[in-house]
């Protein structure tokens, strides 16, 4: 039977990962936090900064929903003309 030596297993990193190259930290850093931009890490904490009650967060999705239709529309306007 062939059992596998943990210690010498190449440990794969868990979760989001960014990698240095060249020693170009601002680069990785940018790239990091584009990452969490787009994971929705930045907005969860804004929404959990404070206590928000359903009727709060309901009004907001809401209003969120009509500027995006909005901004559908639009565009929608500006290329096909109606």
């Amino acid at each position: 039977m062939y059992r596998r030596n943990k210690r010498n297993e190449e440990k794969k990193p868990k979760g989001m990962t960014v990698t240095v190259r060249n020693g170009d930290v601002n680069g990785a850093l940018r790239v990091l936090k584009k990452k969490l931009i787009k994971e929705g890490v930045f907005q969860e904490l804004r929404e959990r900064t404070f206590f928000e009650s359903r009727g709060t967060k309901r009004r907001k999705a809401k209003a969120a929903a009509t500027r995006r239709y909005k901004r559908k529309m639009q565009k929608r306007f500006e290329e096909l003309g109606y």
